[in-house]
């Protein structure tokens, strides 16, 4: 579905995107992650043939440069800062992009609407909607024209807990359908939630490219479990777990120990086997 060769943006001395290639295939969701100026909104820029590069991206099949009103036709795009018209009603808006996009006169858009439960909030103007609600907008009208593929950039920045929550969830939905995913994120949470794979960046270059699960093991990232134990099972519990050679010691009402990626659950497993009761936990 997409395909990216020997990516390359510079701005001056600056090199922004170095030598990135990778593929996406249909119904795929795929992750740039990586630190703020890692190169993921540059990478997204060039995918959408926003600014010039160097080297050659297809999707469908399609050369971006040479085939450009073509493959827009075949993207829905959220932005990370979203650019509204304030004065318009949330109905306007839908309105005016509809045309943008060329949807035939008459279009019912209502179960799209409803879907994002817009319908409600359908005659308030867009500078009255909370930021949820302007980005359930800006999903809406990626999907106008009922694209197969959907890039967004750090699509849920702005949200609190709960609307990025509902809006990945949406998302989810959207991936169960068949929809294709390009997505800049930094956080790992929206990764594990949507991602099929990770590219992981770092100064503009591919570093890694795995599935989310196997990420911590691919960093050598190590865990730890605050574990919140009945007072008589907390000796049991450090023995336990040193028998099994992992890192623990007493922390409060509970233990605090050191995981190896990928050994989470046979740690919960070891506990459980030998007896000891898990009130409750923290991971950091």
């Amino acid at each position: 579905m997409i395909e990216v060769t020997h990516l390359t943006r510079r701005f001056g001395k600056l090199t922004a995107v170095d030598d990135l290639s990778f593929t996406v295939k249909p119904g795929e969701a795929v992750a740039l992650w990586g630190a703020n100026g890692a190169g993921k909104t540059t990478a997204v820029r060039c995918l959408l043939n926003l600014i010039p590069f160097e080297g050659q991206i297809t999707i469908a099949g399609l050369d971006v440069r040479q085939h450009s009103k073509a493959v827009r036709t075949q993207i829905g795009f959220v932005p990370q800062e979203l650019n509204f018209h304030d004065d318009l009603t949330v109905s306007e808006t839908v309105t005016f992009y509809g045309r943008l996009r060329k949807l035939p006169h008459g279009t019912d858009l209502t179960p799209l609407l409803t879907r994002l439960e817009l319908i409600p909030h359908i005659n308030k103007r867009v500078r009255d909607l909370s930021g949820g609600l302007k980005q359930r907008l800006a999903l809406a009208l990626a999907l106008l024209a009922d694209p197969p593929i959907l890039i967004l950039d750090e699509p849920t920045a702005n949200l609190d807990i709960r609307a990025r929550e509902e809006f990945l969830l949406f998302l989810h939905t959207l991936k169960q359908e068949g929809k294709t995913f390009v997505f800049s994120s930094h956080r790992l949470e929206e990764i594990t939630a949507l991602a099929d794979r990770v590219l992981l960046l770092e100064a503009g270059k591919l570093v890694i490219d795995t599935p989310p699960h196997e990420l911590e093991r691919r960093l050598g990232w190590e865990t730890t479990l605050h574990l919140y134990l009945p007072e008589p099972t907390i000796e049991p519990a450090l023995q336990t777990l040193t028998h099994f050679g992992m890192p623990v010691s007493r922390n409060g009402r509970g233990v605090r120990v050191q995981v190896a990626p990928g050994k989470k659950g046979e740690l919960l497993r070891r506990l459980h086997e030998a007896g000891i009761v898990i009130e409750d936990f923290t991971v950091e």
